[in-house]
């Protein structure tokens, strides 16, 4: 399909001496297990390795065989998950455990086409198992791989529609041999040589054919659309402590953001358009109560927008009083490890003015 050669024997004697170590990886002819490879693709999504391996580890110590997993109660899940982020991957992981356990006795599909099946996995990551997990020549795409072939080939299409154009890329150079470590040593090389800005490409064995080395225009590639401003969202959380030290946790709807997390009630903030009213914020807490707002609000970003959340605070006692409760919610003594990333900022504010 293209004039350019792109030599995979190069790319493979730069892997066996540069290439990571990773505890979901094997080297082939050694396959590593489909679960390890599924789950670490999972957790992949949208989160960089160096964040991923403890995660990882700490699921496979917790349930090691995915029918573990799939037994496992869905907060015990949500739970070891809490600080990944895009927790709808959590509860997508759950039930594509329960599926593979129930409908295929716990052995995982080979094919693309039957692991996109699966909840939560999508045509990367169907192709990343088949190939990784399985040996089989599989169009494995990540936003690593796609910088690599869109230098090598010139490739002047912005993102998101060059998929297509690189994907064929892809498969024309696709080789016979190694099938699982082609698209991991790829992987690599993007992470360590052909960087998103700086590219090493003095040390880079394609360079004498790269297209983009060639024009003097590296990092010009990938082309991206022009970027949009993120939208700041304004909202409040409510904070109840009981004497005894507890505080009045809900458990977010499966939609939406945060979906399953424990969370303090909240509002303004999760949802495009909604307005929030400053003045008015405190007749959405959750009951009546002395209810004081903090001076500082809590700061954070997601992949599409910010959060500007104020935090309210309020000491109950005893939790019994409550009255006028306008959602379902427990009082439960506070794990921070059990909570989002937001809601453990929000915690901590409120723990400073209690």
């Amino acid at each position: 399909m293209t004039e350019r050669v792109f030599a995979s024997t190069a790319l493979f004697s730069w892997y066996d001496q540069h290439g990571r170590d990773l505890p979901w990886r094997r080297r082939w002819p050694e396959l590593a297990p489909a679960y390890h490879v599924w789950l670490s693709e999972i957790m992949l999504q949208q989160t960089v390795v160096t964040t991923v391996i403890p995660y990882f580890l700490d699921f496979i110590r917790r349930w090691p065989r995915i029918e573990d997993l799939a037994c496992a109660p869905l907060d015990d899940v949500l739970a070891a998950w809490a600080g990944l982020g895009y927790y709808a991957r959590a509860r997508n992981l759950h039930k594509a455990a329960k599926f593979v356990a129930d409908e295929w006795g716990g052995e995982f599909p080979q094919t693309s086409d039957e692991l996109r099946t699966l909840a939560g996995v999508g045509p990367y990551t169907a192709g990343a198992i088949s190939a990784i997990a399985f040996g089989q020549r599989s169009v494995v795409v990540d936003g690593n791989i796609e910088r690599v072939m869109a230098r090598f080939f010139g490739v002047s299409t912005p993102l998101p529609a060059a998929k297509t154009e690189i994907g064929r890329h892809y498969a024309a150079i696709m080789p016979d041999k190694r099938p699982s470590d082609f698209p991991q040593a790829l992987m690599d090389f993007a992470n360590a040589v052909c960087t998103p800005k700086g590219a090493n490409c003095q040390s880079c064995p394609f360079a004498d054919r790269c297209a983009a080395f060639a024009a003097g225009t590296v990092e010009a590639f990938p082309v991206k659309p022009a970027k949009k401003a993120k939208e700041t969202r304004r909202g409040i959380a409510f904070v109840a402590r009981s004497h005894s030290g507890e505080a009045f946790l809900i458990r977010r709807q499966d939609s939406g953001m945060l979906g399953g997390m424990l969370a303090f009630p909240s509002t303004g903030w999760a949802t495009r358009g909604e307005i929030f009213d400053s003045e008015a914020a405190l007749t959405a807490a959750p009951f009546p109560a002395a209810w004081r707002r903090l001076d500082t609000s809590v700061q954070h970003v997601f992949t599409h927008f910010a959060v500007e959340m104020e935090v309210a605070v309020a000491d109950i006692d005893p939790k019994a009083d409550v009255a006028g409760l306008t959602i379902p919610g427990d009082w439960r003594s506070v794990r921070p490890a059990d909570l989002p990333s937001l809601m453990r900022k929000v915690w901590k504010a409120a723990q400073t003015a209690m």
